[in-house]
């Protein structure tokens, strides 16, 4: 049924009738087994197009249809990113502070809430994508797909109908799957960063780390469905690669191969359907170790704050820089913390290291010196915050 649906030349609000028509009523029967077969079917196409001629279109029946062009009848019940229980998060764990990492090696204290918005940001950059394709292939192809196209003129009724925009070329039309590529396109982003998000939640939950309680999110006290969410992105990777690899060589207009994007366009909506649902559950019900976190900070990470209060006395940075690293390399030969060196060792170095060095050895006021937008100081974690909201809300419209 659903190969036939995808070919089914109609559009706007006919075209909706038809999926509909198809979903409920012939999909029922197939599985059923009530759809009675006729010698004469060609195939799949012809057997359900016989159908619907013996029971005719009632386009009152369906007040009230979602607008959805037509590869989105398999997209309707596809769940959206989930920024929404990361916001929620994240509002939850403003005040907690742990390391930030680069390289995988601890680089500057920020806020808990900080990494959660990191890839919050990016969730709701894939929901603001799908928005983007599902208008961008908003696209009436009826009366084009016959290589030349049709005879007998569109009328102005179809002409109207509410898609965005009839198909230009009527060979493109064939054979163009671009509306196939953009969903594969936004799934493999999607679970780029679903797995971005899954590694580092499975690494913060190792001993070595201790930040995030496995037995809260998954199963055993095991990251199983974090290591679920990770191994899928490979196939979604490769079901779009796929399809390129299957349309880069072909011949203008119709060529059975393209009957190929089917089954990756199901198999990733099913694939992206089940992993968003998993991945929602995980952030909803995620928990973390604050004591964990607050004792993985060490004076080493605050380096560049150090760098930072030459600065702030007039020191250009390149030489303040310069500086911080030799208090590191002290700090180092002595075999004790940077914030253990005295004053007097500190002026070694530069004669404007004072007394109020010593606020540099605050966690937290490190992380508030980044008050810039998009920094991790609290008042630019609440603008964060809100600005995503703020976008979500404005894709719900």
């Amino acid at each position: 049924v659903i190969p036939a649906l995808w070919e089914a030349e109609a559009g706007g609000s006919r075209g909706q009738e038809i999926e509909t028509i198809l979903v409920n009523m012939v999909a029922e029967e197939w599985a059923q087994g009530t759809f009675k077969l006729n010698p004469n079917d060609e195939d799949i196409h012809t057997a359900n197009e016989r159908r619907l001629k013996v029971r005719p279109l009632q386009p009152h029946r369906f007040p009230g249809l979602p607008s959805l062009p037509r590869s989105q009848c398999h997209w309707k019940a596809l769940p959206q990113p989930p920024p929404e229980p990361l916001l929620l998060f994240s509002h939850r764990e403003c005040d907690v502070l742990f390391p930030g990492y680069t390289h995988l090696q601890r680089a500057q204290p920020i806020h808990w809430s900080h990494w959660i918005l990191s890839h919050a940001v990016a969730l709701t950059r894939d929901s603001e994508r799908l928005l983007e394709v599902r208008k961008r292939i908003d696209v009436l192809p009826l009366g084009r797909w016959g290589l030349v196209g049709v005879a007998a003129g569109l009328t102005d009724e179809l002409r109207r109908a509410d898609f965005g925009a009839i198909t230009l070329n009527s060979m493109d039309a064939t054979s163009e799957r671009d509306f196939v590529a953009e969903f594969l396109f936004w799934a493999s982003l999607c679970m780029t960063h679903l797995s971005r998000m899954a590694e580092d939640l499975i690494l913060y939950g190792t001993k070595e780390f201790s930040f995030v309680p496995f037995s809260a999110c998954t199963s055993k006290k095991n990251p199983d469905s974090l290591e679920l969410i990770r191994s899928k992105a490979g196939r979604v990777f490769g079901r779009c690669a796929g399809l390129l690899m299957t349309l880069k060589g072909l011949p203008s207009t119709y060529n059975k191969d393209l009957q190929e994007d089917k089954e990756a366009v199901f198999e990733v909506s099913d694939t992206m359907s089940a992993v968003l649902q998993v991945a929602t559950g995980v952030i909803s019900t995620l928990q973390i170790h604050r004591e964990n976190m607050g004792q993985a900070l060490s004076p080493d990470m605050l380096a560049t704050d150090l760098a930072y209060y030459l600065v702030r006395k007039g020191m250009p940075f390149r030489q303040a820089h310069e500086a911080s690293g030799k208090a590191v390399f002290m700090a180092e030969t002595k075999g004790v913390a940077l914030n253990q060196l005295s004053l007097q060792e500190l002026q070694t170095i530069s004669p404007l290291f004072l007394s109020d060095v010593n606020r540099v050895w605050d966690y937290g006021h490190s992380v508030e010196q980044y008050g810039a937008l998009g920094g991790t100081a609290r008042s630019s974690v609440d603008w964060q915050i809100h600005q995503v909201r703020a976008l979500l809300r404005a894709q719900q419209a």
